[in-house]
């Protein structure tokens, strides 16, 4: 039987050590403060544009429901509120799980020069060589992209089960924070992981094996992006936490044996 050099925690164990990521992230703040707020700068002003978009929708969503569902006109009176108001909580949940994705997709393209230096800084903090295999900025277009229509998705899951009576609402919640937490963890830990010469395949492969702590870094990402300015002040530490995920999967990765086959006449 083959075993790793290092045991793996499952579970709850990894889940918390992922998050703990990002509280690792936050700690740069009094580490590297001058260098974390220049990633302030993309994230505000996709933020702004962003909010924008989602208050507009939030002020016309009662117009929205009722031009959706005609139908209804006809109902009791609560039966046609109640079902406005599940239909307009399931639209808001899913256009959130699209904002977030959307949000960290086009803040990484726009804020690139910023959040390279973060990650290097990242990567050379204990003297380490900084990877060089840089992706390129169409390829971090290419990758952003990518998000975005995975995040549609996620969206459109949500939508469906927030229709669901009852628990529609708690569950199309819980769904979309833990699929967009996987997405975001995804996104933001793709940089470093590129620069090491892993394409995308073999990026989602790597963090495959230790989901559970790529998962805490992600939902622990997500919960703080739907607090009021959090995402804007959240973006510089989810990325050095996401470059600290990087480090800790590829280096598991690397140390993992190969499994001797045994001959083809060993049963």
């Amino acid at each position: 039987m083959v075993t790793s050099p290092e045991p793996v925690r499952r579970g709850g164990g990894e889940f918390v050590r992922g998050a703990g990521l990002l509280v690792r992230g936050f700690g740069w703040w009094r580490r590297r403060t001058g260098l974390m707020l220049l990633g302030l700068l993309p994230a505000a002003i996709v933020s702004v544009a962003l909010g924008a978009a989602l208050l507009a929708l939030a002020a016309n969503l009662p117009s929205l429901t009722t031009w959706l569902t005609p139908f209804a006109d006809g109902w009791p009176g609560v039966w046609t509120v109640l079902l406005r108001v599940a239909l307009g909580a399931a639209v808001f949940g899913a256009v959130l799980a699209v904002t977030a994705v959307t949000f960290t997709a086009l803040t990484l393209v726009v804020g690139e020069p910023f959040y390279d230096r973060i990650w290097r800084a990242v990567e050379s903090a204990d003297g380490a060589t900084v990877p060089e295999a840089a992706p390129g900025f169409w390829r971090s277009v290419g990758d952003a992209t990518d998000l975005i229509v995975r995040g549609a998705g996620v969206g459109m899951l949500a939508f469906l089960i927030g229709l669901v009576p009852a628990v529609g609402g708690v569950a199309a919640t819980v769904v979309g924070v833990v699929l967009t937490g996987r997405l975001l963890a995804d996104e933001l830990a793709s940089r470093a992981l590129a620069a090491r010469g892993l394409d995308r395949r073999s990026r989602r492969a790597l963090l495959r094996t230790r989901s559970a702590r790529t998962l805490g870094f992600g939902v622990a990402t997500q919960l703080c992006f739907l607090v009021p300015l959090g995402a804007v002040l959240t973006m510089p530490a989810a990325v050095v936490g996401a470059t600290l995920l990087a480090q800790e999967v590829a280096a598991s990765g690397a140390a993992e044996p190969q499994v001797s086959r045994p001959p083809s006449g060993d049963r």
